[in-house]
């Protein structure tokens, strides 16, 4: 049953920034969670909607604080990309195809562990399912924000360690674009009268790899660049999106503070922005608390649960931020996240799905 539902899941694809798409699927999901006894809200934005899903609380714990889980719709793949260069396919106990590692197979775990607890006592339960996290939930922050304020702990659906080990912490993200206006002109006829935007482009690119070499443990990605438009032009514009990695808050400051200060260098304009930003999410000793109670939650399944550190970033870096004590990898177990060979092992799938049901009611 997990691996059809997850197999219906992944067919509906649901690119970032496809509004049609995850709206489609945002139906598909607050449906389901309605028939298992929640109060569904969504939330519109241009680029899709997001969902919230409460259940009630059953038993003595009924008006306890809620447990928080966050998911996400959203994949990196574009429309076609399941009939093209990733096929569904099922071999030898392992699924490949596109978003089934991250995270589709997340959203059938935690489906599936609430309809196995649905006559069982549990805390209120509330599930954000996320319209934009692969690129850094810009217009879902203030909600989850919002929604996590007095939850007892949250937990992330994003996939585990390849070990099968819990994020206990991670690594503030932040995207920031570099905006060039040079000024155009003939490149072989009248070049002194023109101010290379990609050239002024480069010369930035540069400076933010001397800002980041001053740090330790920062890692600087530069994902994209657009400019110019023809060999006999000199380039007008140009622009570059970086992705940024910070192992704690102060180095973050400090090298967003510097970027953000950058000067031209010729006789252009420049513009710095920050796209989306995620804090780190810093070890505490909540987590490790929570993560010592997940793990006893896992033995009564016959599961031993450890966890570690990470470097990517997600939602529950705010939640972590924030002081929820918090945990996330609870999706299958797999590799290949953001790539063609991307694949969960089958199996895995009813052993997440009975550890986070242990989770439910034993919190």
């Amino acid at each position: 049953m997990m691996i059809e539902r997850l197999k219906e899941y992944v067919g509906a694809e649901t690119p970032t920034g496809d509004a049609a798409a995850l709206n489609a699927f945002a139906d598909r999901l607050g449906t389901r969670y309605a028939e298992l006894g929640a109060t569904v809200r969504r939330v519109p934005t241009p680029t899709g909607d997001h969902l919230v899903a409460d259940f009630p609380g059953r038993g003595p714990r009924a008006t306890d604080a809620p447990l928080l889980f966050l998911t996400h719709h959203d994949t990196v793949w574009p429309i076609g990309q399941l009939n093209g260069a990733m096929p569904w396919c099922e071999q030898d106990g392992v699924i490949h195809g596109p978003g089934v590692f991250d995270m589709k197979g997340g959203l059938v775990v935690l489906e599936t562990a609430l309809e196995q607890i649905a006559d069982r006592d549990h805390r209120p339960l509330k599930i954000i399912v996320v319209a934009d996290e692969e690129v850094g939930s810009p217009s879902a922050r203030s909600l989850v924000t919002a929604e996590v304020k007095g939850a007892y702990a949250a937990f992330g659906f994003e996939p585990p360690h390849p070990n099968g080990d819990l994020k206990t912490s991670r690594w503030g993200s932040t995207r920031v674009r570099i905006e060039v206006t040079g000024r155009e002109a003939h490149a072989a006829l009248d070049p002194a009268s023109g101010v290379s935007a990609i050239d002024e482009l480069v010369d930035q690119l540069i400076a933010v790899r001397r800002i980041v070499a001053e740090y330790d443990e920062v890692l600087c990605n530069v994902g994209t660049i657009t400019g110019g438009g023809r060999t006999n032009v000199v380039p007008g514009s140009a622009v570059a999106d970086i992705g940024f990695r910070f192992v704690d808050p102060a180095t973050e400051e400090a090298v967003l503070q510097a970027v953000g200060e950058l000067q031209p260098v010729r006789d252009a304009q420049l513009t710095v922005r920050v796209l989306s930003n995620r804090p780190a999410w810093q070890p505490s000793a909540a987590t490790d608390e929570l993560l010592a109670k997940v793990a006893a939650a896992g033995r009564s399944v016959g599961q031993e649960v450890g966890g570690a550190a990470a470097t990517g970033a997600a939602d529950t870096n705010l939640t972590g931020w924030l002081g929820i004590p918090t945990l996330d990898g609870l999706g299958p177990i797999g590799k290949g996240a953001h790539a063609v060979h991307e694949q969960v092992i089958a199996a895995t799938l009813t052993e997440r799905a009975d550890l986070v049901a242990a989770i439910i009611v034993s919190l």
